[in-house]
């Protein structure tokens, strides 16, 4: 490649680093509204005298949200475009941030958790979808990263906001303080261009050959709509599309992958630490303010910090060693949090090293399973069903952080602090040996040669490597 088109390439591509960072504000969204009410569940308890399992009701109904939001949002974005539906999203958080910052009653709270959840469910597979489908395959590794990079920004300005207003029990403010990225995002998405993979699927080839002009240089674009162009033609001899189409055998492999990778990323307790570690914390021996001050720095900082390290090493080291290492450190640190609980000590002591290990956990996971779910679903399926494919594993994702986050209270009273993190540690080693023996390598490839692989079909090799 000559100077000139390096220079040329460098120039193009902060096009698509801009429509990566504006698009994932969705997953700060995602991220802020998932982890704001660890602090504010401290408040909204007192406030409408909750019991146990309604808290979990307060805290799990954004994930019925987000599951319904996943189911609609795959189909709806493979027949409007992920463009549109990212709009949606925008206009959702928004009005479920206003519903939630003003509620009455508990019921009007879970009505707004809900209409959260709507938001999160479907910016959770559009922007990862919009960005992997925008992104060079070079680059697309850390770009779609990006997506998880701004979730866990979210999630850490959550933990800031809720030790700025703890001392006015602001919960209200909390949840209010979403509106404004919620702004940000349908602002900037209304300026982006519509994904050049589904321009393609719909027969506009003009306009997905300029917005990949703004991107790549000439010879990729050519590259890239030869790929897309071919698999078209595949497709047009095999119309079959839809959710039936996922049960054929040659993505069925596709498909378990995505769902097991779904289920795994939940069941090992991410969000039981994510919705809870103040909890946690205090069961320890913190005072609530402490708990939360604890939480933004064990868990907010480290998250960011080690999800920024991913975004930059995901497309040299790959997705699959990242999620063979990842997993062995969280395995360890839950086996670590439950002999901490297994100790029954609300010392400083404890308090400290209960904070190490959610500190170790987060890491791990930031490295692995956080980001290489995400991007992975991006990668593994076809064009023509991309979006519904997306919706099936992000429902499974949902479902399953549903059933934790609701079962999570009841689940430490039954077990106690060590029996419960022990389980997640032994469903830690499964997730291991899937990933071992089920989980490709795609780094470096074009999502067209992912598919084609899939189909068993050749279409031309890209350029960049």
């Amino acid at each position: 490649m000559s100077a000139g088109n390096a220079v040329a390439t460098g120039s193009q591509r902060r096009f698509v680093r801009v429509a990566a960072t504006i698009t994932a504000t969705g997953g700060l969204l995602f991220g802020y509204d998932t982890g704001v009410i660890s602090g504010a569940l401290l408040f909204i308890r007192g406030d409408f005298v909750l019991s146990t399992f309604m808290e979990g009701v307060v805290v799990s109904f954004l994930l019925v949200g987000a599951v319904t939001g996943a189911l609609t949002g795959g189909p709806l974005s493979d027949r409007f475009g992920r463009r549109p539906i990212t709009l949606l999203a925008a206009l959702i958080f928004a009005v479920g941030a206003i519903a939630a910052a003003l509620s009455p009653t508990v019921g009007i709270l879970v009505l707004a958790r809900f209409i959260l959840g709507l938001g999160v469910g479907l910016a959770s597979l559009i922007v990862p979808l919009y960005i992997a489908e925008i992104a060079p395959p070079d680059s697309r590794g850390g770009l779609v990263s990006l997506n998880q990079l701004m979730i866990t920004i979210g999630i850490l300005l959550s933990y800031i906001v809720g030790v700025l207003f703890t001392p006015i029990e602001g919960w209200r403010w909390m949840f209010g303080v979403a509106v404004i990225p919620a702004v940000i995002l349908g602002v900037g998405m209304f300026f982006l261009p519509e994904s050049p993979r589904w321009l393609v699927k719909n027969g506009k080839l003009t306009k997905a050959r300029l917005v990949l002009a703004r991107s790549r240089v000439e010879s990729e674009v050519e590259t890239e709509m030869q790929q897309m162009e071919e698999l078209e033609r595949l497709e047009r001899e095999q119309p079959q599309t839809g959710y039936k189409e996922l049960l054929t055998p040659w993505i069925r492999p596709a498909l378990i992958i995505g769902v097991g990778l779904a289920v795994f990323q939940q069941i090992t307790g991410i969000n039981t630490v994510i919705y809870y570690a103040p909890t946690i914390l205090e069961i320890v021996g913190f005072s609530a303010a402490g708990a939360i001050a604890a939480t933004a720095l064990g868990v907010g900082v480290v998250n960011v910090g080690f999800t920024i390290l991913a975004v930059r090493i995901i497309d040299r080291v790959g997705r699959r060693p990242l999620l063979i290492i990842g997993l062995i450190g969280m395995t360890i640190s839950l086996a670590l949090l439950g002999l901490v609980f297994s100790l029954e000590s609300t010392s400083t002591a404890a308090g400290l090293l209960a904070t190490i290990c959610l500190a170790l956990y987060i890491a791990s996971f930031a490295i692995s399973l956080g980001p290489v779910f995400w991007l992975m679903i991006s990668e593994i399926y076809p064009l023509s069903i991309r979006g519904s494919a997306m919706s099936v594993a992000a429902i499974c994702n949902w479902g399953s952080n549903f059933i934790v986050a609701l079962l999570f209270p009841v689940l430490l009273a039954a077990l106690g602090g060590a029996g419960a993190f022990w389980l997640f540690a032994v469903i830690g080693v499964v997730a291991w040996l899937f990933v071992f023996f089920m989980v490709p390598e795609t780094k470096g490839r074009s999502l067209e040669e992912i598919e084609a692989d899939l189909r068993g079909a050749v279409v031309p090799a890209s350029r960049v490597r």
